[in-house]
């Protein structure tokens, strides 16, 4: 499932693309044809994001929410768009470009009310500058989870992913299994100030980067997949060349050094 950058680099994209024009709207795979109907000709307002959640706003009472979930995908086309190909949900076609939404989890033709709703479940973004990191941390000092498990849970911090929290936890030298109520302010403010930083450099590159640029030794738009990352599905820590552990933790696999995250 995309995290959290993949979602604000694809809004920042398309506020860029189509927003602002008069887009004609349509459903070849017919799930959302009702909807695209009541859309099409009239003007995209505005694109914005949340975590991993994508809103397109027409009017207050007339938003799409997309969540992309594990299969979701864009398609972008410079217009005349082809043919579409598979089932694609939604097609977008704005003055220049076309967008084809194929396998989403989520795409809801939603009101102004709805759309507080989802936004109200959600947790704080680091990427959004409306975020109230304090809300976050106060989740977090109550609850006797574990904070690799917490830092997955989008009702606390939206958008960090699997591979974000283990690069997180390994650059602070945390403990994933550290319950959240162990847990100082301060750890947690840098824990906020890093997410923040990293995933903007993820919106930047459209990948997820978690290596200093010093130590890479080559700019980062030139790392090698393999280069990209410190822990996550590596062999061996690379400050201290111990093993890397790896188990389940939140329903998904973590990645640590026991000997560096103490």
């Amino acid at each position: 499932m995309p995290e959290g950058h993949t979602i604000h680099r694809i809004a920042r994209d398309h506020q860029r693309w189509f927003a602002g024009q008069q887009v004609a709207t349509d459903s070849p795979q017919g799930r959302f044809a009702a909807d695209a109907d009541r859309l099409s000709g009239k003007p995209l307002r505005e694109v914005t994001a949340h975590g991993k959640h994508l809103f397109y706003h027409w009017t207050r009472r007339q938003i799409v929410h997309v969540h992309l979930g594990l299969y979701g995908k864009f398609r972008l086309h410079h217009n005349p768009a082809p043919e579409p190909r598979g089932a694609v949900r939604l097609r977008v076609i704005g003055r220049d470009r076309t967008f084809d939404l194929n396998g989403p989890n989520r795409c809801q033709l939603i009101s102004s009310r709805q759309y507080k709703d989802v936004k109200t479940r959600l947790g704080q973004d680091p990427l959004r500058d409306d975020a109230l990191p304090q809300q976050a941390w106060q989740q977090v000092r109550r609850s006797r989870a574990a904070i690799g498990s917490l830092l997955l849970d989008q009702s606390i911090v939206a958008g960090i992913g699997n591979v974000y929290r283990a690069e997180i936890l390994f650059l602070l030298r945390i403990d994933p299994r550290r319950p959240g109520n162990q847990m100082d302010c301060h750890e947690f403010d840098r824990m906020w100030q890093m997410s923040g930083d990293l995933m903007r450099i993820g919106v930047k590159y459209n990948r997820i980067i978690t290596v200093d640029r010093d130590v890479a030794g080559k700019p980062l738009s030139r790392l090698r997949p393999g280069e990209r990352l410190n822990i996550y599905k590596q062999l061996a820590c690379p400050v201290c060349g111990n093993r890397v552990k790896s188990w389940q933790l939140g329903n998904r696999r973590i990645y640590a050094c026991i000997k560096c995250q103490k």
